[in-house]
Order: C-alpha cells, then structure tokens, then sequence
C-alpha cells in the first residue's frame, strides 16, 4: 500500500495515536504525519503509508489553522490546559485586535510555550515546567503569511483568529502574545489545523471513519497531487533504468534540484536534474 490520507485528527488524541491506530488497522508498521498536532489541537493530519513516508521531507509544510482566543486572562500553558495566572477586566475592541494583530504579520521571532516538546539539555521543556522551573529558550524565527481576524465576540471578549504560517509557528504562543500585546492577556482555548500542504479541512476525513483495509484503499491519494516539483514521465526503457538506479542522459529537462519521476500516472522516483543529466535520489518500487 502506499500512498496518502488525509485524516482529521480529533480531540484528544496524539499524532502518535493516529499513527498508531492506522498501523493496527492496516498491519503495516511504516506509517508516518507530516507534522505534529497536539491533544488539544484537532483538524488535518496528512498519514503517510508505506513507503511514502519517504516523501515526507518534499512535501510542502506550510500550515492554516484556525485559532479560537480566549481575551482576558492568560495561563501558564497558553491553552485551557494550564493555570490562569493573569486576569484583566480590561475590554477591547474589534479594531484593536485587527490592529493588534498587524504585528504579526511576516517574518517574527517568537518564543516557543514553556510547555512545549522542545528539548534542552536532553529534556522536555515541559518536564521542566512540571518541576516548576523556567528554562531561557532562543527566540525562533517563524513567517506568518497571513493573520486576520474571522470573528469577535465583544462581550464574550473570545476572538477567531485565521492563521497561514510556515512550519513550526506555535499558534499558543501568538494567542499569548496578542494577550500582551493589548495588555488583557490571552489564551488558546480551542485549535482547528485547516490546512497542512495541499491537504484541505474540506476534504479531510475523520479518524474514526477510517474503520476498513478497504475504506482506506479508496481513499489513499496519490502522492503526487500533493508535490510541488516538475514531473518528468517515463518510458518503459527509462523506468527500467530508473529502477536500477541508472541516471538518464541527455535529457530535455531544465535544471532542478527536485523533479518527480512518473511512469503510468504513478510516482516512481524523486531525482534532481543538471544539463540534461537525471539523477536519482529516491526510487519507489509501488507496481
């Protein structure tokens, strides 16, 4: 088997669960996410199986995702799942968030929750604030390429927040940072991934409905709708060279450094290519 899922992971479950559940449910053990969703987080986690998790690193990972933010109060976690240790009766407005929330827009340095899986000297940095004991963590530099605000509830002082941003942006820190920044304070109270690559909320499938082998081969994608990179299709002779690992010569192709090999619609390498010159990085026997 070999190909994608897009799954919407629920509530309460690790990304490792998901993982875990479709290792039960197909008897496979190579099965990998493009990207972790906490517990609390719920929406699309792309599954990879088989031997497309060696696709992993050439899919594109910028991430959406809709963030529901609790103004007011601020806890030590970022999310509901920590101490409240900030409260404000200050209100604010619609036109301050929207103002507010320009400050994040492009590249920002942000500093990653305190309860995060970020390890520093061999240990979790929420182990560390489990033990009560903050660590000095570098500032990270992450792209948001776009933030706007969906909807505001002015007397509930609860904002939704749409975020596109590149791979490793903690959307509970920005919730806290926007809390400060209109100096009311802020929490993430409930998080949607909308968005991971290609892979679309509106075409995800809920983890549960996955319940056969059957059920799964239907809706198994295609790894390369999701790829960005050039396609190059095959001959039969090319694809038996391909398969030995032989580059192919003379070839009209422009420079690249990742282009996809296909034969009969199906993906079967992934190579880079210099004057004419193919060269395999990774073949994908998937007949």
């Amino acid at each position: 088997m070999f190909g994608f899922l897009n799954v919407y992971k629920p509530v309460g479950k690790t990304s490792h669960d998901v993982v875990a559940y479709f290792r039960k449910l197909l008897n496979i053990k190579k099965i990998g996410h493009t990207g972790t969703l906490d517990p609390f987080a719920e929406g699309v986690l792309p599954i990879c199986v088989g031997n497309s998790t060696r696709l992993i690193e050439y899919l594109p990972d910028d991430k959406a995702y809709l963030a529901f933010v609790q103004l007011g109060k601020a806890t030590d976690s970022y999310d509901t799942e920590g101490n409240v240790i900030f409260e404000s009766d200050k209100k604010v407005t619609k036109e301050q968030i929207v103002s507010a929330l320009t400050s994040f827009e492009g590249e920002i340095e942000q500093l990653p929750p305190m309860y995060s899986a970020i390890k520093v000297k061999g240990k979790k940095l929420y182990e560390y604030a489990r033990e009560g004991k903050t660590i000095s963590v570098a500032p990270r530099q992450v792209t948001i390429h776009k933030i706007e605000l969906k909807n505001f509830d002015e007397e509930k002082q609860e904002a939704q927040v749409y975020i596109e941003c590149s791979k490793g942006t903690y959307i509970r820190s920005i919730a806290n940072d926007l809390g400060q920044n209109l100096c009311c304070g802020g929490y993430l109270t409930r998080l949607i991934r909308t968005k991971a690559g290609k892979f679309l909320v509106e075409d995800s499938i809920k983890m549960q409905d996955y319940k056969s082998i059957e059920f799964v081969e239907k809706h198994l994608i295609e790894p390369i709708s999701m790829l960005n990179y050039p396609l190059y299709n095959l001959n039969t002779s090319e694809k038996l060279d391909i398969s030995n690992g032989k580059p192919l010569l003379n070839k009209s192709i422009n420079n690249a450094e990742n282009i996809i090999l296909v034969y009969n619609d199906s993906i079967k390498a992934v190579a880079s290519s210099c004057n004419g010159c193919i060269k395999v990085k990774k073949v994908f026997n998937n007949d």
